[in-house]
């Protein structure tokens, strides 16, 4: 793993604990598997029910079960998630999303806005009353938003406190909002998102890639300006809606390897699976994201004719 550079913000005798907690969620690679759970509030429960989901899907302790057995770097969901089921899950890494929002508001009523549920003093409580490994805190910015000022204000302020408690941060950043057209195909304005992040000290910005434009290899090297423009902040790209999972271990492999992206995070291309499926497709998208296989060699983890294997270099 190239040499972590401590933001400014981690105080002295807190270094050893950041340093610890960023080798956690990277396993040491220096990029992101983040298992992303926080969509019970942003799709309610339109990803655990339908057509083509299992029924094991709808309960919530799927989740866990595959966070649990699966090689993860981070599992990131609400905190009243963890409050309920990290008792018999206590050795996972989670991340506390910090703020949501459901899918109701549409932008034809509102920009969105996707308030603060906590405070870091209460985050810093309940990982000590807990005794659970939280090793960060995740937020989400709409740029574009009426109420951009409001989230970039609380956006900061979530990091410094989660850097000076040693903790990792992520920042989820979608240009969003009636002043915002084509926002998920459009890398300029992307890259613009992901220079936000960094200004506002993030360790990982969580943005979106364009899987819809034609041009797979083009796309991913036109990527190449968003991951500039975040500079020390890590980009890491949301998985989107399920994918064949083979087009997924391929679209993981030129994010990280033309692109150069630092990971990712995916949730419905994981848990819309039976369990031993799941747990085969994560550490398949682990296999790309953390220890350099390509999409074939992922592919056939994903198929069971393979076993990841941690120390491949």
């Amino acid at each position: 793993m190239s040499q972590i550079k401590v933001p400014l913000t981690v105080p002295p005798g807190k270094k050893k604990q950041y340093l610890k907690n960023f080798r956690a969620v990277t396993r040491g690679s220096g990029k992101m598997m983040m298992f992303a759970g926080d969509q019970k509030v942003e799709h309610l429960n339109n990803d655990f029910v339908g057509k083509n989901i299992p029924t094991e899907v709808a309960d919530p302790e799927h989740y866990f079960k595959i966070a649990s057995k699966a090689h993860i770097g981070v599992f990131a969901t609400q905190v009243g998630m963890i409050s309920k089921y990290g008792q018999d899950y206590p050795h996972i890494p989670y991340l506390i999303k910090i703020n949501s929002k459901t899918n109701l508001m549409t932008e034809k009523y509102q920009d969105p806005f996707s308030n603060r549920w906590l405070k870091m003093n209460s985050v810093k409580e309940f990982k000590e009353q807990s005794g659970l490994n939280i090793v960060g805190v995740g937020y989400t910015v709409y740029l574009g938003s009426s109420f951009e000022a409001d989230m970039f204000g609380q956006a900061a302020r979530i990091i410094y406190k989660a850097h000076k408690e040693g903790m990792i941060t992520v920042i989820w950043i979608y240009p969003r909002g009636k002043a915002v057209k084509n926002e998920k195909n459009n890398i300029h304005l992307l890259a613009g998102a992901a220079g936000v992040g960094l200004t506002l000290g993030t360790d990982f910005v969580k943005i979106n890639y364009p899987y819809d434009l034609k041009n797979k290899k083009r796309t991913a090297e036109k990527f190449q300006e968003v991951v500039t423009a975040a500079g020390r902040s890590r980009i890491i790209c949301v998985g989107g809606h399920k994918k064949s999972p083979k087009k997924y271990l391929q679209y993981l492999h030129d994010q990280i390897n033309i692109s150069g992206t630092r990971g990712n995070a995916t949730g419905r291309n994981i848990y819309q699976k039976p369990l031993d499926e799941a747990i085969r497709m994560t550490n398949a998208i682990s296999a790309v994201s953390l220890y350099d296989y390509n999409a074939k060699e992922a592919y056939k983890i994903y198929t069971g004719e393979k076993k990841l294997k941690i120390n491949k270099k």
